[in-house]
């Protein structure tokens, strides 16, 4: 006692380090359990077409994101805005593959104005050559006009209209599913890789 009263910042620093030590402690607890939270909000996700509808045009993009991200890319980011190169969300599923994803919101739906084909033309040009996309989609909660059906299809470009939005939003299935005729996989799925113990 009289060596800690002759020494009374060593009280201080201890005092210090326990400090530190229950908050590391608290912070290990709290950030897997903020993880499983996110993780089962996630898996439930879901957006009706009257949410999206409401959104301002830049909005548009992050729940196409958080939709991504529901169906098993964790690594998929919101990349919109000025120089995005025609890419507003990147994303990589569970078999490898790089999905670059053009967003065109419009407010009043169906009765918005269609998407053309000069919107493609700017996707087509960057998408695989500037992205390095393996799935190129143009995603609207509108509608596409025949021309720029017609181009997509002769450039593999895929397109999500209203109504293929509204299942996906959903929670029907992954993208890649309702798609249909997506790029086959880089990889076997994330979990259908071989473990370390597993036998051949």
């Amino acid at each position: 006692m009289r060596w800690l009263a002759a020494h009374p910042w060593t009280l201080i620093v201890l005092l210090l380090a326990a400090a530190t030590a229950g908050g590391a402690w608290v912070y290990r607890r709290r950030v897997p359990e903020t993880a499983r939270r996110n993780r089962v909000r996630d898996q439930g996700l879901r957006f009706v077409l009257p949410q999206i509808d409401a959104l301002h045009h830049r909005q548009f993009e992050a729940p196409v994101r958080d939709l991504m991200r529901r169906d098993g890319c964790p690594r998929t980011i919101r990349v919109g805005g000025a120089g995005d190169n025609g890419a507003d969300v990147k994303a990589t599923d569970p078999f490898g593959r790089l999905w670059v994803i053009q967003c065109k919101h419009r407010r009043a739906g169906l009765a918005g104005a269609a998407v053309g084909a000069p919107d493609l033309h700017v996707l087509n040009g960057t998408g695989r050559p500037v992205h390095h996309g393996d799935v190129v989609v143009l995603v609207t909660n509108g509608r596409f006009t025949s021309k720029a059906v017609a181009f997509a299809r002769s450039q593999r470009l895929y397109l999500v209209d209203r109504h293929l939005l509204a299942r996906w939003a959903a929670g029907s299935a992954p993208l890649w599913e309702l798609l249909g005729t997506v790029p086959s996989p880089r990889r076997p799925p994330f979990d259908s890789a071989p473990r370390p113990t597993d036998r051949p």
